[in-house]
């Protein structure tokens, strides 16, 4: 009688023990070596994090527009919220663009807080060169 696919059963094949050498066992083979690596890149990464969110995260020095009114030829009225430490001072940037994003003028404005005081409503004028279009506060950074 001769074998035929009906006879071999399905399956994972049979070898003949002790012919092909030792075969591998399923499972964790090195567990200590990807823990290890796992821990260095979280670690990497949160380093990473740290000093990212340390240069432009959650500012000391914050500020951003509220309105800006009175477009003239000549200038335009802005009003601005600055976030400072308690009873801090800053130096804000604030600049006037016309319609097409040229900029038509640029006003430096010391603000002061008040002891025990960190928001801040600041108006000021800033005088333009054409008629301005926005008035917008790029920056905001300590004073001194």
């Amino acid at each position: 009688m001769t074998e035929t696919h009906a006879t071999i059963p399905s399956g994972a094949p049979v070898f003949p023990p002790g012919r092909y050498g030792r075969r591998r066992e399923p499972g964790r083979r090195r567990p200590l070596l990807v823990r290890l690596l796992v821990a260095a890149v979280v670690a990497g990464l949160s380093l990473v994090a740290v000093q990212q969110y340390a240069r432009y995260g959650d500012p000391d020095y914050d500020a951003e527009v509220i309105t800006y009114t009175d477009i003239t030829d000549t200038g335009v009225q802005v009003d601005f919220r600055v976030t400072v430490p308690e009873g801090g001072a800053a130096v804000c940037l604030l600049r006037a663009r016309s319609h097409d994003g040229a900029e038509v003028g640029r006003a430096e404005v010391p603000v002061d807080a008040a002891p025990g005081e960190r928001h801040l409503t600041v108006r000021h004028r800033v005088a333009t060169t054409a008629r301005p279009f926005i008035g917008e506060v790029v920056r905001c950074r300590p004073a001194g």
